[in-house]
């Protein structure tokens, strides 16, 4: 895919993929990719925010949604902005006391200084105890 990392921090991700290693038989935007990167950036997000709170974590998808506006002819971002404060703070007291936590992040894809596609995703984070945040 290419991924390019834009801006990543607790308060906003924006990760960029190039088209030609995305392209799909009508030469724009392989859906597949554009989910993908939809995906990476609010793992991104959760991520970033838990290790900066100190928390360890393992943190994957559990449902995601791509509405596509139109097709994409050229390079493309996926932008998450930081997830309400409300919602961060039930998230992180559920991962604090029951050990998992399940967000809800939202975001959209770029190109071509328009937006394309809107998406949604629902992460669910444990607890481990790997300094890492990976298990085998």
């Amino acid at each position: 895919m290419d991924v390019r990392v834009l801006e990543a921090g607790p308060d906003g991700v924006r990760i960029e993929a190039p088209l030609e290693p995305n392209l799909n038989h009508r030469k724009t935007a392989f859906g597949g990719s554009v989910a993908a990167l939809a995906i990476l950036a609010g793992w991104t997000l959760i991520h970033v925010r838990l290790k900066r709170e100190g928390h360890v974590t393992r943190t994957v998808i559990q449902d995601s949604a791509v509405h596509y506006d139109e097709p994409i002819h050229g390079s493309f971002r996926a932008v998450c902005g930081r997830v309400a404060d409300d919602a961060w703070e039930r998230f992180t007291r559920a991962l604090t006391q029951r050990g998992k936590g399940r967000l809800h992040v939202a975001g959209h894809i770029e190109s071509d200084g328009r937006v394309v596609a809107t998406f949604s995703g629902a992460y669910v984070a444990l607890r481990t105890q790997e300094p890492n945040g990976f298990s085998a």
